[in-house]
């Protein structure tokens, strides 16, 4: 095992990407760390781009382009429901998250790494597509909204934005996530568009951590890069928290 002090180094280097998995978790303490990471990459900090892998309690977020109009039930139902609604910097307008969604937040030099932004956001949706046929199911592209989609419903979202050339948010793909809240939204901001999930298209649930991994290694195939485990802790201590 490494000690603490050579993983410290490792994260310094930028020879590899880094991934941390996290349990369940709050979309506010999330976002923090993402922001707190993007500011650490910027100030060189950390010279390493790194993966969080996650789910979330249940939330609704709304990107810089979102409406409010594209929110279908009253904001008090939302209260009475204990489901928050958060304006975000991301790309895209109003999406739900929940537990049994995978939610990868890549934290990313879109410089030095060498993608354009478009490509990027690409390369994240060819990650959802390969994972999703690693059950046999036949996710792709829509023309209508960005993310995949199974025929005509939605399976996975993706959005992110740039802060000095580090890109964070990335993307969410519902695994066995309870449907009924996108409902309630105009999801994306489309009108009559269905949400699936990998559990509704192959009738049956499909284990969390066999997605994690699909997913760590299509992210690995289709970027072009290794992927290393670290704890949050390491990363903690050089953000000083």
């Amino acid at each position: 095992m490494k000690s603490s002090a050579n993983m410290l180094d490792s994260i310094r280097t930028g020879k590899k990407w880094h991934c941390i998995e996290l349990p369940p978790t709050d979309y506010k303490e999330a976002w923090d760390l993402q922001r707190d990471l993007v500011a650490a990459r910027n100030d060189k900090i950390i010279d390493t781009d790194i993966v969080l892998l996650l789910e979330h309690f249940s939330v609704f977020t709304l990107g810089r382009r979102g409406e409010m109009d594209n929110l279908l039930v009253p904001e008090d139902f939302l209260e009475k429901s204990n489901i928050p609604l958060i304006r975000v910097e991301r790309g895209g307008d109003i999406t739900f998250h929940g537990p049994g969604q995978l939610i990868v937040y890549p934290v990313v030099n879109l410089r030095s790494a060498g993608f354009k932004v478009v490509d990027f956001i690409k390369s994240l949706e060819e990650v959802m597509i390969r994972t999703a046929l690693d059950w046999g199911i036949p996710a792709d592209r829509n023309p209508l909204n960005r993310g995949v989609w199974v025929g005509g419903n939605k399976l996975g979202s993706v959005g992110i934005t740039v802060r000095r050339g580090v890109s964070f948010h990335g993307f969410a793909l519902n695994i066995n996530l309870f449907l009924e809240p996108f409902t309630w939204i105009r999801p994306c901001g489309l009108q009559d568009v269905a949400v699936t999930s990998m559990e509704q298209e192959i009738s049956q649930k499909v284990p969390m951590n066999q997605v994690r991994e699909s997913v760590k290694h299509n992210i690995e195939s289709v970027l072009g890069i290794e992927l290393a485990m670290i704890p949050l802790s390491a990363v903690r201590t050089l953000l000083g928290k």
